[in-house]
């Protein structure tokens, strides 16, 4: 049987055919627009997700035997706002997971709601990322939208209704609303009480390899589906990467170098940074994990080559970057490009360079994008040495982990040996996974991971060039602090 897994990201949607060995047989991307309206703000019209998505998938099966086409996941970007009215239409643009807008209401939330009682009710404090405080910053600004939601759902649940018709959302996508309760994966009633939403207004919680219904009628003809199709609950983009690079157990680590940048750490048993700085999510595997996310990663990378240098050949500009300069760069950067969320949740933070001198070159500060973000990584990895958690190996994913070198200074900043699964599709191939979990093929999400997820590649750690990185980190940690009333006052 084939499967299809979806890959809903915030610049595209990818979508994988993948056999029942966990062969993948087809692969087919489609773009769409983000938009800016001020500054800090990112929204996204889910019509031109699910356009996307339509076109993708009859690109994707076009030459394949349909009929034995079972089942579909999806993976998506978390946290964005889609808000539907009684007749199931979108009232206004998705707020997506980087926008900036809601920093009045994450300090309403974090402030004077408290975050002793926002952890108590959902294991985690106010982001600005989260939907919670969108949902807030609607009934605030846009009273009278806000009075039209019927339905409020995430963005690969919107997929998944397009598909079915089934208003559905996964627990590990659910985690990150601010709505619910992570412990007890119900929504929760405090917190639906104070951002002025009914439990009928959220859609029904599930599993993420749970069958939600199968492709409607209408959808099927359309794409020349079989209407027996299965369609799954799916997960969170982060979780669905995990569980497409085998990160499930207790104790297992996946970095994710997208858009954002993610440390994510699973556990069998549910458990709570006591000061928040990391997030506390249930896992797609049905068991639960850390995260710390930073909001600004590869995308630093693509920010400076096309954006400042105007340069696409990404190959190039990296070959003037030698092992022989690794650990002894001057110049630092600052990735907070959209503010950052963990470890210091601060919607003021901003893309910083510093250390520049007359013989600085691009390379130079090409080396120290890639470096900045791999210390923001290391933040997250210094919260969970705290918990007592030691990480002794990582897999990675993500566009950023196609680069060689990103990924030999990301191994020296961490001092930890980094895996590379052959499959890097992390989120659509972790939504294929699924997808078989729900039609069958495997018992568990942990078994069907064991037996198609293998390694294809190690970077191991240098302990003299990690040495010399651990100085370096020693000053980066230092600048942020340092700048941070600099950063309130600029905005």
């Amino acid at each position: 049987m084939l499967y299809i897994g979806i890959d809903l990201g915030t610049s595209a949607v990818k979508l994988l055919l993948v056999n029942e060995c966990g062969d993948i047989l087809g692969e087919v991307s489609k773009d769409y627009p983000v938009f800016y309206p001020r500054s800090g703000w990112s929204e996204q019209n889910p019509a031109d997700w699910w356009e996307a998505v339509r076109n993708g998938i009859t690109e994707l099966t076009a030459d394949v035997d349909k009929l034995q086409i079972a089942g579909i996941g999806a993976g998506g970007q978390m946290h964005g706002l889609v808000v539907l009215d009684e007749n199931d239409e979108v009232i206004r643009p998705a707020i997506l997971w980087n926008d900036g807008r809601t920093h009045r209401q994450v300090d309403y939330l974090n402030g004077e709601i408290g975050k002793s009682v926002l952890s108590e009710n959902t294991a985690n404090i106010a982001f600005a990322g989260f939907t919670a405080p969108k949902i807030l910053w609607m009934r605030d600004n846009e009273p009278e939208l806000f009075a039209r939601i019927k339905k409020i759902m995430l963005p690969k649940d919107y997929i998944n209704y397009k598909l079915t018709g089934v208003h559905s959302c996964d627990y590990s996508d659910a985690s990150g609303m601010l709505l619910l309760d992570v412990k007890n994966k119900c929504w929760s009633q405090k917190m639906l009480e104070i951002c002025s939403v009914k439990e009928e207004q959220m859609p029904s919680l599930y599993e993420s390899s749970d069958v939600i219904g199968t492709v409607k009628p209408d959808v099927a003809a359309e794409l020349g589906l079989s209407e027996n199709v299965k369609v799954v609950a799916g997960a969170g983009d982060n979780a669905a990467a995990a569980i497409g690079t085998g990160t499930v157990g207790n104790g297992k680590c996946n970095i994710s170098l997208g858009t954002s940048g993610t440390v994510f750490i699973s556990s069998s048993n549910f458990g709570v940074d006591p000061n928040n700085a990391l997030h506390a999510f249930a896992h797609a595997d049905g068991c639960y994990h850390l995260m710390g996310c930073m909001l600004s990663a590869a995308s630093c990378n693509k920010w400076f080559m096309e954006d400042i240098l105007h340069d696409d050949d990404y190959k190039s500009n990296q070959e003037p970057i030698t092992y022989s300069k690794l650990g002894r760069n001057n110049v630092y950067f600052l990735p907070y490009l959209m503010g950052e969320r963990s470890p210091i949740n601060d919607t003021n933070a901003r893309g910083t360079f510093l250390g520049m001198s007359m013989d600085t070159t691009r390379a130079d500060m090409l080396q120290a994008v890639f470096e900045g973000v791999a210390f923001a990584i290391r933040d997250s990895f210094e919260v969970a040495k705290k918990l007592g958690i030691e990480i002794k190996a990582s897999n990675i994913c993500g566009g950023g982990a196609k680069s060689a070198l990103w990924k030999k200074i990301m191994a020296n900043v961490l001092g930890i040996q980094l895996n590379t699964v052959k499959t890097e599709q992390g989120p659509g191939y972790g939504g294929a996974i699924l997808a078989m979990v729900g039609c069958g093929e495997f018992e568990s999400v942990g078994q069907a991971c064991e037996s198609l997820v293998e390694i294809s590649d190690t970077v191991y750690p240098d302990s003299e060039l990690t040495e010399l990185y651990n100085k370096k980190y020693e000053t980066f940690r230092q600048i942020y602090p340092s700048l941070k009333s600099v950063f309130a006052g600029l905005n």
